[in-house]
Formats: C-alpha cells, sequence, structure tokens
C-alpha cells in the first residue's frame, strides 16, 4: 500500500522521481555523522530495502530489544531513530529487511503531499477502489504506521492485488501511474542469493519463484501470516489472513502459492 502511495505522488508531481537523492529531503531531521555511503542512497534505495543501513530484524526476534524494528517503535520518533543508525554498506550492495525504510517513506508522504499516509490513502487509493472500513495505526509523532500498522478486510486487500492484475486501473480510471505496476513488481533485488526458490524484491512487493519457473507471482506478505498474492498469468489475486502474532508458525508464503497454483492446474 505504501509503495503504491509512493508511485501515485510520484505521478501526481508530488514526490521527486526514484533516482532521486532521499538525505537532502530530511532536513528538518537531525543529520547523522558524514558518511559518503549515505549521501548515495536513493528513493528506488528506499523502496528495495537496499538502503546500506545497518538493521537487524531478521536474526532476533520482534520481543527482544536487540531487534532494530522493536528499538524504533520504542523511540519518541520512528523516522530520527532510523536516521541515526549508522552505515553498514553502500545501499544498493544488499537486501535487508528494514521496517524502518518504509517509515521513512511516511515521512517523504507527509512532506511531499502534506498529508499523512493514511489521509492520502483514504483519498487517493481508498476511495476510488471503495474501501472505507480501515483502521491505521499512527506513530508518537502522528506519522501513519505504514511498517505495519494497517488494517484492511481481506475483500478490501484483494482489491489492492485486482488493481495491480489490471496495471493500477480501476473501473476505467487510472489510479497508478502507468509502468507503476511493472516496475514495482520486477524482481529488482535476490534477498536471499544461491537459495532454491529464493525470493527477489522489487518496490516494497516480493517476488516469488513458481515450482516450474514458468509463471510468475508477486505478493505483500504481512506479518502473522496475511497474504496477497497476485499471479498475473492466471488473472489471480488471492488472500490469506492469519490471527498468529508470535506464537504460532505462519502460513509459509510458498505453500500458499503451490496451493493456489494446484487448485487451477488441469
Amino acid at each position: 500500500v505504501t509503495s503504491a502511495l509512493v508511485g501515485i505522488a510520484i505521478g501526481r508531481g508530488e514526490l521527486p522521481p526514484v533516482d532521486t537523492a532521499v538525505m537532502p529531503l530530511f532536513g528538518t531531521f537531525r543529520q547523522p555523522g558524514p558518511d559518503p555511503r549515505r549521501d548515495q542512497m536513493t528513493l528506488e534505495h528506499v523502496l528495495t530495502m537496499t538502503t546500506g543501513i545497518e538493521w537487524d530484524e531478521s536474526t532476533v526476534a520482534y520481543t527482544d530489544p536487540a531487534n532494530s524494528c522493536a528499538g524504533m517503535e520504542k523511540s519518541a520518533d520512528w523516522v530520527q531513530f532510523v536516521l541515526d543508525q549508522p552505515m553498514a554498506e553502500a545501499p544498493g550492495t544488499r537486501f535487508v529487511y528494514n521496517s524502518g525504510a518504509t517509515e521513512l517513506l511516511s515521512q517523504l508522504l507527509k512532506q511531499g503531499t502534506g498529508k499523512h499516509a493514511h489521509e492520502y490513502a483514504a483519498e487517493q487509493l481508498f476511495a476510488p477502489l471503495g474501501i472505507t472500513n480501515t483502521h491505521w495505526k499512527t506513530t508518537p509523532t502522528g506519522l501513519a504506521d505504514t511498517e505495519g500498522g494497517l488494517y484492511l478486510t481481506a475483500r478490501d486487500l484483494a482489491k489492492l492485488g485486482y488493481l495491480y492484475l489490471k496495471d493500477g486501473v480501476w473501473d476505467g480510471r487510472r489510479i497508478l501511474p502507468e509502468g507503476w505496476v511493472a516496475r514495482s513488481t520486477t524482481p529488482l533485488i535476490d534477498t536471499r542469493p544461491g537459495q532454491p526458490r529464493s525470493r527477489k524484491y522489487g518496490y516494497q512487493w516480493w517476488v516469488l519463484p513458481t515450482r516450474d519457473g514458468a509463471t510468475t507471482a508477486y505478493a505483500a506478505l504481512g506479518y502473522g501470516g496475511q497474504r496477497l498474492i497476485v499471479v498475473p498469468e492466471l488473472e489471480i489475486a488471492a488472500v490469506f489472513t492469519g490471527w498468529n502474532i508470535y506464537e504460532h508458525p505462519e502460513f509459509a508464503p510458498y505453500a500458499a502459492l503451490d496451493r493456489i497454483l494446484a487448485a487451477v492446474s488441469p
């Protein structure tokens, strides 16, 4: 959803192109120590989670204070927390799952559009799709919690998948800029190089390789088992929801994808 909002804002001229360096856009925040690598970070690096920022929310549980995301959520200003983190490598070098990167997009949306992401979404994305029953948590500074705070019904989540199936057009009206869906769902970065069926990543979308390698699928994979999986060749947008947060295994994305494909196979 945040990726879609960024695309809409770029299309409307409210955000700059994806190759724009982002650090100058955070001029009102306390600036970290000089690091030439940080100056190389672009909006595309933020969208693809290849920022180069030192961040770990994958090797420790979210309930562990050592988790970077947990540290961010304990802080008074989530954006400043992310900007304060040191650089680990040059942007574009490696994919590192970073919820803080998505929160940076929340700030950029606010600055560019003059509206918080939840307000902008209600106007530019949800209203055209007929989505009215939503709740979006906010951070201590009032920003939309774009890294994990949006609640939608399963049917409304499926509408987002259908919008992407139709290249960003809904009921004859173009909602997303032309080309944004294709770029967003292109496998721009390998998240686990060398591993079988390694997930790829685009603009905040996961790209899932199928067993046969001939079918394209991309997905929004929410924590706790929330899954939106889109298979364009089969014109399928499938949604799975889960109640688990910490205590039980999630429904694995590949298990969901394989079940979808098996259900429509001859």
